[in-house]
């Protein structure tokens, strides 16, 4: 879709994942998604080693993923373009060298976030997003491959912003044995332990937390679920009930988990290709905030949807994508566990 005013670009170079965002502000005040597009990339492999350091295959994957969504900002006319990189090039010693191939490429400077701008520049997005507008006082996970962000507003207003070295990837390559293989009890109660002490650690505040106080996840995780429950119903993603249930999302990691990645996990419909070795340890890193207990008594603990076709949280510096979970039919948790 084009549009008649002024668009700006971003590119935001993710651990898993790199994304651009094309926007616009309507007369209004209210920013507008004009085009988007997600690579998956994945230039985090290693992330967890003493000395992070990106691959040249994870460098060249990165900079081919940046020229082309400049490309598509450029085919909308963009007045300006931002490139922001999160984890993955923040804790790489070769970082500096991932921005200069960069700069090199696209003319476009690299804008490293660090852990703090991360996480504010998450809230600043989400804040943006209409779906969200009715509420005041909410939690946000934000699970990347390299780190998970922990906010909390009151108000609307951003009290606590966290940044925690518990990406899937990041846990993947620290925690867990073999990814090709079925998700064992052990590698689960590795995760969940581990994040849950983590959380804990970081001494996050829940003190607004009741009964009625969502909790906001932002994950391709989150939307790889929606897209293996639309399969399984015969839907399109968009079609699925935002609300999920965390007995839903237990189920969609029994399933995966149960398979051997190369012998069956790979045919689940709606199951990236690219998340298939690490969905089960983002799962359970999804299911363990629930044990704290400030959020134990949370009936619909996780998250909310608020995306879809014409629907997408549109921040210019925070690109990512918002869900919600409380319960879901009984009909779809069969499906899920099919």
């Amino acid at each position: 879709m084009k549009s008649a005013s002024p668009c700006v670009g971003l590119i935001d170079v993710g651990s898993n994942s790199i994304k651009a965002l094309i926007a616009t502000r309507e007369p209004d005040g209210r920013l507008v998604s004009v085009d988007h597009l997600t690579l998956d990339t994945r230039i985090s492999q290693g992330l967890s080693a003493a000395s992070p350091r990106l691959s040249e295959a994870g460098l060249t994957a990165g900079v081919h993923a940046v020229e082309q969504l400049f490309n598509l900002a450029q085919s909308h006319h963009v007045t300006s373009c931002t490139v922001v990189a999160t984890n993955a090039v923040r804790g790489a010693s070769n970082g500096a060298e991932f921005a200069s191939r960069i700069l090199a490429s696209t003319g476009l400077p690299l804008r490293i976030l660090s852990g703090d701008e991360e996480a504010r520049l998450i809230g600043r997005g989400l804040l943006c997003d209409p779906a969200l507008s009715r509420w005041q006082d909410f939690h946000v996970f934000d699970l990347g491959g390299g780190s998970l962000e922990c906010l909390s507003f009151r108000g609307r207003h951003l009290v606590q912003a966290h940044s925690l070295p518990l990406g899937c990837v990041r846990l993947s390559e620290r925690l867990v044995d073999d990814v090709t293989a079925p998700w064992s009890s052990e590698s689960d109660q590795k995760v969940r332990d581990h994040v849950t002490k983590s959380l804990q650690a970081a001494s996050l505040s829940f003190t607004s937390t009741s009964a009625s106080t969502p909790a906001v996840f932002c994950s391709g995780t989150m939307t790889s679920a929606r897209a293996i429950l639309a399969e399984a119903e015969g839907l399109l993603p968009h079609e699925i009930n935002p609300v999920l249930g965390t007995e839903l999302l237990a189920a969609i990691l029994k399933k995966i988990g149960d398979l051997p990645l190369l012998a069956a996990r790979l045919t689940i419909p709606g199951l990236p290709e690219r998340r298939a070795d690490i969905m089960p340890t983002a799962l359970a890193t999804v299911l363990a905030p629930r044990r704290l207990r400030p959020l134990r008594g949370l009936p619909a603990f996780p998250l909310q949807f608020a995306l879809g076709p014409g629907r997408r949280t549109t921040p210019l510096l925070a690109s990512r994508q918002t869900l919600r979970i409380p319960s879901h039919t009984l009909r779809v948790t069969r499906l899920a566990i099919r």
